[in-house]
């Protein structure tokens, strides 16, 4: 028995999980953080309660405390992520 596929088929898999549309988390570069156990323990909790992934908790969690920084900071901060990705495309051929 054959099955047939039409192109309004729902794709097979799970959807894409990235931060913005049509992005892969796959694709994002990865971070590895030793932290203490009860850390772990929050953050897998928080993931379980709030039903999603846990570096969209971290990801959160790093916005907050961005948005948390006094202003002057924030622009340092900004002025250091600019240099990074611009030094970042000067370098892909």
């Amino acid at each position: 028995m054959s099955r047939r596929f039409n192109a309004s088929s729902r794709r097979v898999g799970r959807p894409t999980a990235g931060a913005r549309a049509g992005e892969r988390v796959k694709d994002y570069p990865q971070l590895s953080v030793r932290v203490p156990p009860d850390i772990k323990t929050r953050v897998s909790a928080l993931s379980k309660l709030r039903r999603t992934s846990q570096w969209h908790i971290i990801t959160d969690a790093i916005e907050c405390y961005f948005r948390d920084l006094p202003a002057a900071e924030q622009a340092t901060v900004e002025e250091f992520v600019h240099r990074r990705s611009k030094h970042t495309k000067d370098r892909k051929p």
